[in-house]
């Protein structure tokens, strides 16, 4: 549940009882006498006491309590700086204020008319994403959500629905996430998904196992197929939009592995923690979703959740097994654990059958895709050079960064088989993250297409904007895309 916003297009008043007060300048060498700001001579007598120049906070904010008890923390947000760097700035002066577990903030927002909005919107963004705590399973839990968020010197006629239906999806991609994987299993994240669908008006579909198994969708089945419970399912849910003319028709794909412990090539303890995170992508998917939806975007769009376990067991898939695809491609296996793009192979079919302009898919696929980028960007490939240049764009305005990757042709002798139409993968993980790109694109065809391989999912400390180590990446992102689109 996100805070109240209380807007106040005046001024913050100093008298205002007001006990975590976050001030927001323009860059700037020093104070202009027009500006009243809360703890003024608190801030000059910290600064001359640190040796630090004014205009340093708008690399490095400061806090410091004020005579009336209140904290306060200031900083500037320098317009020169990318979105990402701004967003940084602003997350880690609310950071400093949100580790006393305030129940309510104050953003006093300085500036000419164009920087007090944008200078708001990032603002109520990332305290809106910031101060509602994540699900946990302690009796004692170390933070609660803020209650009310009040903003000073701003007062937006939208509300900022669009900050708002941002904040929600990511929050709702995040929470999802976290959960403990005996809690999120494919049948409760079914359950869940039911019920969100009904509360925001989705059609809701389930392909369940045996109605994949008659279908033919072998390459799905054949993971699901090693858990003990039959409870996997293709999610598919519609969200007709409210402007019927004109509208792009979009199709989002998640790759929803609520556990992944490799099958039978069994991963290591270390590299199986957190592997209840594996569900990410639908998370992110589902988040653009509701992100869209709350944003009343012109779109019609069709979500693909590809919701299942990879587990190992008598019945679990293995090496040298020849699978036949929903599409009729035949799979020789070669690794269990790149079970990701086997489950997304035939949710990408069906959602190709629905023949939407735009396909774009999540996934926390490989570890190539870390190795190569680290957590901080995304990598991404599209086979359309005009989609990946509005992916990059799309990165830079939202502050959830990208890197493009090449999917060349040639690529594909790493995938030839003897016995089969394609190699599941290679042996050699060096550059596994082109390899699976390649394997999906063969589930595409010819429509306009993006894959995103979620290397930023999880990130210490947080990233740009969110704070916490599962980032949401992605739901920022593909709204600013939409919005291209």
């Amino acid at each position: 549940m996100l805070a109240t916003l209380i807007q106040n297009s005046s001024s913050f008043d100093p008298s205002t009882p007001a006990s975590h007060i976050l001030v927001i300048l323009p860059k700037l060498e020093r104070l202009p006498k027009k500006y009243i700001i809360p703890g003024e001579d608190t801030l000059k007598q910290l600064l001359e006491r640190r040796h630090i120049k004014l205009s340093k906070i708008s690399e490095t904010p400061v806090s410091a309590n004020l005579d009336n008890g209140a904290l306060c923390s200031w900083m500037m947000i320098d317009t020169s700086k990318t979105v990402f760097e701004q967003q940084t700035t602003v997350r880690k002066a609310i950071q400093s204020l949100l580790k006393e577990n305030p129940s309510e903030i104050h953003l006093a927002i300085y500036g000419n008319n164009n920087q007090k909005l944008h200078f708001s919107e990032i603002a109520v963004y990332t305290a809106w994403v910031n101060g509602a705590a994540l699900p946990v399973r302690k009796q004692k839990p170390e933070r609660t959500s803020l209650t009310h968020i009040h903003l000073y010197g701003h007062k937006d006629a939208e509300n900022f629905t669009l900050q708002r239906a941002l904040a929600e999806g990511n929050l709702l991609a995040r929470g999802l996430t976290v959960l403990p994987p005996n809690e999120l299993t494919p049948k409760t994240y079914c359950e869940q998904i039911k019920k969100l669908a009904g509360n925001e008006g989705w059609s809701y579909q389930e392909f369940t196992l045996s109605k994949l198994k008659k279908m033919g969708a072998g390459a799905f089945v054949a993971v699901a197929q090693g858990s003990d419970l039959e409870d996997a399912a293709i999610v598919h849910l519609h969200y007709e939009g409210t402007h019927k003319k004109n509208q792009k028709h979009i199709a989002l794909v998640g790759k929803g592995i609520c556990f992944d412990t490799g099958g039978h090539n069994l991963k290591s303890p270390r590299h199986m923690q957190g592997m209840h995170e594996d569900m990410n992508g639908s998370a992110v998917a589902l988040g653009i979703l509701l992100a869209a939806t709350r944003a009343d975007l012109p779109l019609e769009i069709d979500c693909w959740l590809a919701i299942a376990q990879n587990h190992i067991s008598p019945r679990a898939y293995k090496q040298n097994d020849v699978i036949t695809a929903l599409n009729g491609l035949t799979i020789e296996i070669v690794h269990t654990d790149a079970e990701g793009r086997m489950v997304l192979a035939d949710t990408l079919t069906l959602a190709g059958k629905q023949k939407p302009e735009i396909i774009i898919d999540f996934a926390t696929l490989t570890g190539s895709m870390h190795t190569a980028l680290g957590s901080r960007y995304c990598g991404i490939f599209s086979n359309q050079e005009n989609l990946a240049q509005k992916a990059i764009s799309a990165g830079k305005m939202s502050g959830e960064r990208v890197c493009v990757f090449p999917m060349d042709a040639d690529y594909d002798e790493n995938l030839e088989s003897d016995i089969a139409d394609v190699k599941q993968c290679a042996l050699g993980g060096e550059f596994d993250h082109i390899l699976a790109a390649r394997f999906l694109s063969l589930f595409v065809k010819d429509i306009p297409w993006i894959h995103m391989d979620l290397s930023a999912c999880s990130h210490k400390n947080g990233l740009g904007a969110v704070g916490s180590e599962v980032t949401g990446f992605g739901v920022n992102w593909a709204i600013e895309l939409l919005k291209q689109i």
